[in-house]
């Protein structure tokens, strides 16, 4: 391939890895990872609510990694709660869990700046041999891949196995017990979606640009290795 689409390549590729870094940057600080709703289970027992009575009863829930809002509703109006992760929820969530995904998302955000910067080197510069070069390349883009299927994968784990948003909806409750209604993903789980897609399609993007997995070896190179050493 000519050296100019190399390049374009190449900037397309930093460009993108740019993005990521700044989307899931964004994603971090933002409530957007879960919204749903929340049932008041102990009122609407008490009362026997059903239909549109039910509706009286069911609140509103979201929040990120660092802090959320839930909306109490019991029968008497929405009541409006502001709630952090930290130091507040330690005691009742998988505090292992929530700190990995923050921790891999940190992670991310290196290794997608990183993968930028050499894109970046790899268009305008000299490129080594190893860091710089395709090997390089590969291996930034796999662990910012990889980084971003494992935060999906832990916070996943964490609201759906360990009914995360069960015990924030309960969470300094003492007379009331609150059931999750309804729950879906937000806007920011699905920007690190977006990104571990980004990075996999980079990986495409350098072997687009014509070099070989760091891995494979061409069997043309060997079989002239081997005459060259008969011939000596």
């Amino acid at each position: 391939m000519p050296a100019q689409q190399k390049k374009i390549i190449f900037c397309i590729a930093g460009v993108l890895s740019f993005a990521c870094a700044l989307g899931t940057a964004a994603a971090i600080g933002t409530q957007l990872w879960v919204k749903g709703t929340i049932l008041c289970k102990t009122g609407a027992l008490l009362v026997n609510a059903t239909g549109q009575e039910l509706e009286k009863f069911i609140g509103k829930i979201h929040y990120g990694l660092f802090h959320g809002e839930r909306v109490r509703q019991c029968g008497l109006g929405g009541r409006p709660f502001q709630f952090s992760f930290f130091p507040d929820l330690l005691k009742i969530i998988p505090a292992s869990i929530h700190v990995s995904v923050i921790l891999f998302c940190t992670v991310l955000i290196i290794f997608a700046l990183v993968g930028a910067g050499f894109f970046m080197f790899n268009a305008f510069g000299s490129p080594y041999e190893t860091l710089h070069g395709p090997v390089g390349l590969y291996l930034w883009s796999f662990i910012a891949c990889s980084c971003g299927c494992l935060i999906m994968i832990l916070f996943s784990s964490e609201v759906k196995i360990h009914h995360l948003s069960e015990k924030i909806a309960n969470f300094k409750e003492g007379s009331f017990t609150f059931k999750t209604h309804s729950e879906q993903f937000a806007n920011s789980f699905w920007i690190i979606l977006v990104c571990s897609l980004v990075h996999f399609l980079n990986a495409l993007l350098i072997r687009f640009a014509g070099f070989e997995f760091p891995f494979s070896k061409s069997k043309d190179s060997g079989t002239i290795t081997g005459a060259v050493d008969l011939m000596y």
